[in-house]
């Protein structure tokens, strides 16, 4: 049997799902999305901004205690986008970014609130995390 190499799983941390509010920064600006999936490592998440490949961006959250493996914190993150995909329908945009850097923010400063952003499919507000 033959395995087509391109096919080949090339993550090097676990994912997990996760629905929650984060807030992008790009070439100063400010847009809001909400996140599919988030490792150690990278993330995957919708936004209604088209984000270019390449592109440095600055990303705010609460870090999920499942990966923090401590309380969940905020965090701060750069990082590069790595693809662009537009959603069916093209109201989205889903963007994958490797992280660069991230600094842990104090639990007690609050992070810039944007009403949420619905995910499609996702059947209500659940953030609950399942490994991937």
């Amino acid at each position: 049997m033959h395995t087509d190499p391109s096919r080949l799983e090339r993550r090097a941390a676990q994912r997990f799902e996760a629905n929650l509010p984060l807030t992008i920064h790009y070439q100063e600006r400010t847009f809001p999305g909400f996140t599919q999936d988030i490792s150690g490592r990278g993330i995957f998440f919708y936004t209604d901004t088209v984000l270019p490949q390449g592109a440095i961006v600055q990303l705010t959250f609460t870090m999920p205690s499942e990966i923090t493996l401590a309380d969940s914190m905020p965090v701060r993150c750069r990082g590069r986008v790595l693809r662009s995909s537009a959603s069916q329908g093209g109201q989205r945009n889903g963007i994958a970014v490797r992280f660069d850097a991230y600094d842990y923010s104090p639990a007690d400063e609050p992070l810039p609130q944007f009403v949420r952003v619905s995910a499609a499919g996702a059947g209500g507000t659940s953030s609950g995390f399942l490994p991937r």
